[in-house]
């Protein structure tokens, strides 16, 4: 079609649309709209694209291989950015180092004169980077020299673009919501119900609460979720807000709310005491972990405590001093014991795949400085919870698929063969016994792959690699299943507070049980779902990238302090050039290059090892390093080798 690039009309022919994906060695990748195979992007390109830029390209052959030349810049994702002040020869420029490809934004000198040189400054990009012009800017704002928390917070939004506010608007309907809660006949009275949160220690936006009778072998569990959908209206401000950002962004000594904090952690949030609108999934569950029954209504309902993980383990461990302050928590924690455990069985006897990978958490001292990173556990309290969250989700799931209604599911598509494969090939180079797939890939399958690792050395690279191989979970209005829980029917009801899709959940469902489905909603709400979904799922995997980006600046700061001191890791990475090396104690990837190792090396590509003399080294060593280098701009890390376990 013709297309009018900088004025003037061109003949262009199929050109491709796609989102830039940069890669911090210079090129990148155009990842392609219609689902074709990803295009290279060379980096003389790269020089004027941000990661996540919106394209127009063209297929280009080059030296044999497939490229993209970029025809038109569509959407630029970078709109204010983060960066160093710096000057170069009587010119000032904003460095932004915290991008995957570092860009020059340059700035007037009169303003940049205005600001200490090396301080952190926030610049809005006036004149984005092209063939023949330099990337233009002005200063917004000074953050000052150190990278201290709230300042790594600020990069991180500035950079994934994240609301650092709410709207005028929003604040004001959050504020004109009334505070007092009414028994109403339409609404199931459990006031008294002995029902209790429990959450992590620095929680304060509660969404769940639960509550369990014992009825002979048979187990009553009340799954309540704040009932967020009855103070957000479709249409509102808050609401148009909520959609916008997806979910809440989970930043380090900050987060970025979806729902206005009125609501996020006062009206809706399920604190003791107080009483609260709810939406229950109340279930009977059998011995085998089967629901043989279920109501779905909305609630009032008073929790009776806000315990955290660790206060909940105490109590189901009989702990004198916590028993003591909860006596009428005993008896129900002791059923719901019994019943995660009945739960965990049958759901790990379907095949479900627990990836249970290891998480850190990071410490502050008085001042908001990073200090130290400490491996985040996972216990019996978690996995209760846990469960009973699946449970509900996949009730509430099962209801509106049998009654066949427009609904939001939490898909998960099976991974596809070629990656099993490469996943099994590395086992085998791993020294394991195993078998190829044969025909359709079943969770039992990478469940047992993983289950062979357990106790070893290099189980969080084994759990790593099979997670690698498999697709990213997301919302749709189709159902095909869950593959990593190996349920045929999930959705994401328990977190509404801090989850958008959770809101449209509630909607469906209430409109199901109210019978309120009009031929109209039939006929319109699977459009409307498919864009709802969409979002969420794009909004979701930016909430990763950003929180994984955060607490690596921390950790790169803790490291920088450690240069020279020795480490335990796991070789994670075999490539031509060195070993990535994961440190074991910050979850965090280092590279010894091959010139820094003991002999000359080979490179074996089919078994993941570099082959010396006398040493090898293979994917899942457990190696000894010691800090060399610590580049927090180009978030690098060299590491030397220092001696490997036989």
């Amino acid at each position: 079609g013709l297309y009018k690039i900088k004025g003037e009309l061109k003949e262009y022919k199929n050109l491709i649309k796609g989102k830039v994906e940069a890669h911090e060695s210079g090129f990148g990748f155009l990842i392609r709209e219609d689902g074709e195979p990803d295009l290279f992007i060379p980096p003389i390109e790269m020089d004027y694209l941000f990661d996540g830029d919106v394209v127009l390209a063209e297929e280009k052959i080059y030296r044999g291989k497939k490229e993209a030349k970029i025809v038109k810049v569509l959407e630029r994702r970078v709109k204010t950015a983060v960066g160093k002040l710096q000057k170069e020869k009587n010119r000032y420029f904003v460095h932004l180092l915290d991008f995957v490809i570092p860009h020059k934004i340059y700035v007037n000198k009169k303003e940049a004169k205005k600001y200490p040189l090396g301080n952190y400054v926030v610049v809005e990009i006036t004149q984005y980077p092209d063939r023949k012009v330099e990337a233009k800017g002005r200063i917004i704002k000074d953050l000052g020299n150190v990278k201290n928390t709230q300042t790594v917070a600020e990069i991180v939004a500035r950079k994934y673009d994240l609301p650092l506010t709410h709207s005028e608007e929003a604040i004001k309907e959050a504020e004109k919501l009334p505070s007092t809660v009414k028994i109403t006949k339409n609404r199931k009275d459990l006031t008294k119900q002995i029902c209790f949160t429990i959450d992590p220690e620095s929680a304060r936006d509660h969404d769940d609460a639960v509550a369990i009778e014992k009825e002979g072998e048979n187990y009553r569990l009340y799954v309540h979720i704040a009932d967020v959908s009855y103070y957000v209206k479709e249409g509102s401000a808050i609401d148009k807000e909520a959609f916008q950002r997806g979910n809440t962004y989970y930043l380090p000594e900050r987060a970025l709310h979806m729902l206005p904090e009125r609501l996020a952690s006062n009206l809706c949030s399920l604190r003791p005491y107080e009483k609260k609108y709810a939406f229950t999934c109340e279930m009977l569950i059998n011995k085998k972990g089967e629901v043989i029954d279920y109501k779905i209504y909305e609630s009032v309902i008073e929790s009776k405590a806000k315990l955290t993980y660790d206060q909940a383990l105490a109590i189901i461990l009989g702990e004198p001093e916590h028993v003591k302050i909860f006596p009428d928590l005993v008896e129900p924690l002791k059923h719901m014991e019994e019943l995660a455990k009945i739960l965990m069985k049958a759901k790990e006897e379907r095949g479900s795949i627990d990836f249970d990978m290891p998480e850190s958490q990071i410490l502050f001292d008085e001042k908001g400085d990073p200090y130290d990173v400490v491996p985040y556990e996972r216990h019996l309290a978690h996995r209760i919870i846990e469960e009973f969250m699946i449970i509900a989700n996949e009730t509430v799931a099962r209801h509106m698929e049998k009654h066949n209604l427009p609904f939001i599911y939490r898909v998960h598509e099976k991974p596809k063969i070629e990656k099993v494969n490469a996943f099994v090939d590395i086992m085998a180079g791993l020294g394991y016994k195993v078998e190829y797939p044969k025909g359709e890939v079943e969770p039992k399958f990478i469940q047992k792959l993983i289950e062979m690792a357990v106790g070893t050395p290099e189980e969080s690279l084994v759990r790593f690699l099979a997670l690698r191989s498999m697709k990213q979970a997301k919302y749709s209005p189709y159902n095909i299943g869950h593959f990593g829980l190996a349920s045929e029917c999930y959705t994401h009801f328990t977190s509404p507070i801090r989850r958008y899709a959770d809101i449209w959940v509630h909607r469906l469902l209430k409109k199901s049980i109210k019978k309120k489905f009009t031929k109209k909603d039939l006929e319109e709400l699977p459009k409307k779902l498919e864009i709802i979904a969409q979002q969420c799922s794009q909004m979701e995997r930016v909430a990763d990238d950003a929180e994984r980006d955060a607490l690596d600046i921390l950790k790169l700061r803790i490291l920088k302090e450690k240069i020279g001191e020795e480490f335990e890791g796991i070789i994670t990475g075999v490539m031509p050039f060195g070993l990535f090396v994961e440190i074991e104690r910050y979850i965090i990837e280092g590279l010894i290059s091959i010139s820094d190792l003991p002999e000359k090396m080979r490179y074996d590509e089919k078994n993941h090892q570099l082959v010396g003399e006398k040493i090898r080294f293979r994917l899942g060593d457990k190696i000894k390093v010691k800090i060399a280098k610590v580049d927090e701009d180009s978030k690098k890390i060299d590491l030397k080798f220092v001696s490997k376990e036989v």
